[in-house]
């Protein structure tokens, strides 16, 4: 999925207008729940502006990097402005749901609502990228949707579904993502749970 044009340009601020800045409060929350180790080599599906690489940065020492895919045009000039300088963070134009050069590299594979805009058989091609690419005991944490029952949810997240996400986002909140990530390999499978339990850092270790 790709963020184009107005909504690509101002997309950082759309994030905190949508959400009336709750995002932003989340997502410093998430990063701080990754558990970060100062010298990570951390992979970003889906890095859009750079805000979170950003954000895990101060995590790291000049010994950790990020390595940070995007294939929006718009989002690499701004991510680029954002971290261009930074010596420990490089971009990449790469698809994720495509075969990716890496194997056995990164000890974090980092996916933030990205994987739920994606048909099935993308979201599990992804998640083999992301095996693929984590070194043995790396983690792979997607921050995304928990699974619920979207008829049993209050107005707001029903409008919200309906009106302003994708229609695959309804899909992926009835998939069972802890037996897929299991599926494809992944163990000691955890989660954080924020905002009543609709929101969720799920990870899992190669």
């Amino acid at each position: 999925i790709e963020t184009r044009g107005l909504a690509a340009r101002l997309y950082d601020c759309l994030i905190l207008l949508g959400t009336l800045g709750f995002y932003q409060i989340l997502i410093k929350r998430v990063i701080q729940d990754m558990s970060i180790n100062p010298e990570d080599s951390i992979l970003d599906f889906g890095a859009g502006t750079g805000k979170n690489d950003l954000l895990m940065l101060k995590y790291l020492s000049d010994d950790g990097s990020i390595t940070a895919l995007e294939i929006g045009k718009e989002m690499r000039k701004q991510f680029l402005k954002k971290c261009g300088r930074r010596k420990n963070v490089t971009l990449e134009n790469f698809r994720i749901e495509t075969p990716l050069p890496y194997s056995n590299r990164f000890d974090k594979v980092f996916i933030s609502f990205v994987i739920h805009g994606f048909e099935q058989d993308k979201r599990e091609k992804i998640i083999k990228n992301a095996f693929n690419a984590l070194k043995p005991g790396g983690r792979l944490l997607i921050f995304d949707w928990n699974e619920f029952d979207l008829k049993k949810s209050g107005p707001f997240i029903r409008l919200f579904m309906k009106f302003i996400e994708c229609d695959e986002a309804q899909d992926f909140i009835q998939r069972d993502f802890k037996e897929i990530l299991t599926s494809l390999g992944f163990k000691n499978i955890e989660e954080k749970l924020y905002t009543f339990g609709r929101i969720r850092l799920l990870s899992g270790e190669k």
